[in-house]
C-alpha cells in the first residue's frame, strides 16, 4: 500500500510538472512532439493530436514532454537553417517561461491541495473564538522549552496530548489548555502520566513537573511545554484561498531555507544527511501518511510538490534551474552557448545528482536497518 501510494504521488507530481512545460510550450508556438506518461520504452500511442503523440510507456515512475529542438543539434531544418518552431529558435523570454512553468505548476498543485484541505477541514491550531464550532478537539504541543522535563522526556512540537493523569487518578480535559496548565500546577511536582500521539504512534510517558520554568511565576510547577487547542474547523472558500496562499508561501520559504542550508553544508563538508530523504525515505513517509488518512496524504503530497519545485530550480544543468541559467547567460551574451559545452555540463551534473541520490538512499536504508 505504501509503495503504491508513493508511486501514485510521484507520477502525479511529475506529470503535473511536465504538463506545465507542455502547456506553455504549446502556447508559445513551439513544436511538441510527445507527451508521455511513464518513461520509455514506449508501450503504446494513446492518441495523436496534430503533431503531438500522447503515449504510455513501460517504466511507470513519472512522465515527460518532448519539445522539438531542446537538443541544439536537432534545431536545424532543411538547408541547415534553424526551424523557427524549435525550442532554441524561440525568443529567450519564451524559453525561460517554458522552463519555469514546471516549477510554477508544482507550486500551484501544492496551493490547490492546501486550499482544498482548509475548505474540507484539517487539524490545525485554533484561535479561542473557533473552539465552539470545532470538531475532533485535542491538545497540541506547539513548543518545548530546552532543558525542561518535557524535553528530557522526548516530547516534541506537534505531539498531541490524548490524556493526562496523576497519582490520584484525576485527569485533564485534553482540549482545554488552561485546564491542562492548572492540572500540572496542582500536581505539586508529583509525576504526571501523559498519553501522547507522537509520530502517529501512541506513547505513554511519566514526567515530573518542576519549578523555575515560568519566568513570571517561578514557583509554579510546569512541564516546559506550550500547548494549544487543535481541531477541525472548515474555512469558507474565500478565506481558504487567502490562507492557502499564506501557507504555501510560508512552507515554500521554510523549505527553501532548509535546502539552502543543506547544499551549503555539502561544500564545507558538514552535510547532515539525516535532514533529507531519498526515494526510500519518502516512500516510507508517504506510506505512513496514506495509512493515517486522505488528509495527511494530501498534506504530504503538497509538501513533496513544493520540494520538487524548489529542487528543479537549483542552478544545476541537468535540472530546469540549470537550463534557465544557460538561457539567461545566452541572453546576456546575445549568442548561444556551444552545444558540446551544454551537453557535457548536463552529463557531469546528472552524474553528481545520481551520486548524491545514492548517498541519500543508502542513508535511508541505514536508518531502517541500523
Amino acid at each position: 500500500m505504501g509503495i503504491l501510494a508513493f508511486i501514485v504521488v510521484l507520477v502525479a507530481l511529475i506529470v503535473a510538472h511536465e504538463f506545465g512545460h507542455f502547456a506553455v510550450a504549446k502556447w508559445s508556438g513551439m513544436r511538441v512532439d510527445e507527451f508521455g506518461l511513464g518513461y520509455p520504452p514506449r508501450a503504446m500511442t494513446v492518441a495523436k493530436r496534430g503533431e503531438t503523440a500522447y503515449t504510455l510507456n513501460w517504466l511507470p515512475f513519472g512522465g515527460f514532454v518532448k519539445i522539438y529542438g531542446e537538443d541544439p543539434s536537432a534545431e536545424l531544418g532543411a538547408g541547415g537553417r534553424m526551424d523557427p518552431r524549435a525550442f532554441g529558435a524561440r525568443p529567450r523570454i519564451l524559453q525561460a517561461a517554458v522552463l519555469v512553468a514546471g516549477v510554477l505548476m508544482n507550486l500551484l498543485v501544492a496551493y490547490a491541495l492546501l486550499t482544498g484541505l482548509l475548505v474540507a477541514g484539517t487539524p490545525r491550531a485554533l484561535a479561542p473564538g473557533e473552539l465552539a464550532r470545532a470538531k475532533d478537539l485535542t491538545l497540541g504541543v506547539s513548543a518545548v522549552l530546552p532543558g525542561s522535563p518535557a524535553a528530557a522526556a522526548g516530547i516534541a512540537p506537534g505531539d498531541l496530548i490524548v490524556s493526562a493523569t496523576d497519582a490520584t487518578g484525576s485527569w485533564s480535559a485534553a482540549a482545554d489548555p488552561a485546564g491542562f496548565t492548572d492540572f500540572v500546577r496542582q500536581s505539586a511536582g508529583a509525576p504526571v502520566t501523559l498519553t501522547l500521539k507522537h509520530a502517529d504512534k501512541l506513547e505513554t510517558l511519566a514526567v515530573a513537573p518542576a519549578t523555575g520554568l515560568v519566568a513570571e511565576d517561578p514557583a509554579r510547577y510546569a512541564l516546559g511545554v506550550e500547548v494549544g487547542a487543535v481541531g477541525v474547523v472548515p474555512l469558507s472558500l474565500p478565506r481558504a484561498l487567502v490562507e492557502g496562499a499564506r501557507l504555501t508561501w510560508g512552507t515554500t520559504a521554510l523549505t527553501a531555507g532548509a535546502l539552502w542550508h543543506f547544499f551549503a553544508s555539502i561544500f564545507v563538508g558538514r552535510a547532515d544527511f539525516s535532514e533529507v530523504a531519498g526515494p526510500v525515505g519518502i516512500a516510507g513517509v508517504v506510506g505512513g501518511a496514506a495509512r493515517s488518512g486522505l488528509g495527511e496524504l494530501l498534506s504530504i503530497t503538497a509538501l513533496i510538490s513544493i520540494n520538487l519545485a524548489l529542487i528543479n530550480l537549483l542552478p544545476i544543468p541537468a535540472l530546469d534551474g540549470g537550463r534557465l541559467l544557460f538561457v539567461l547567460i545566452e541572453g546576456a551574451l546575445r549568442r548561444p552557448l556551444p552545444a558540446s559545452f551544454a551537453r557535457a555540463a548536463a552529463s557531469v551534473s546528472f552524474a553528481l545528482l545520481v551520486l548524491l541520490m545514492l548517498v541519500v538512499t543508502a542513508h535511508d536504508i541505514y536508518k531502517i536497518v541500523g
